[in-house]
């Protein structure tokens, strides 16, 4: 099992609020997995929009510049 960032008791919170009144453990996994995969997308294109502005700190107009692209449709 790989190293993950991300615990699942705010997982299974994220799937309540969806609305389901139970999540299966696997479920919340596959989630997290998922979740985390995105999160170092946005990440990683966040930091080529810093380096692109020669800067190497990554700030919150990069993770939202980055999230529009990458998640267009879902994030406005």
């Amino acid at each position: 099992m790989s190293s993950t960032e991300l615990s699942l008791a705010p997982i299974h919170r994220l799937i309540k609020k969806a609305g389901a009144a139970r999540a299966s453990e696997d479920a919340a996994e596959e989630l997290r997995k998922i979740l985390e995969d995105i999160a170092v997308a946005i990440a990683k294109e966040a930091l080529s929009l810093a380096q692109y502005a020669g800067r190497r700190t990554v700030k919150r107009e990069d993770i939202e510049r980055a999230a529009k692209t990458l998640l267009r449709g879902f994030y406005t």
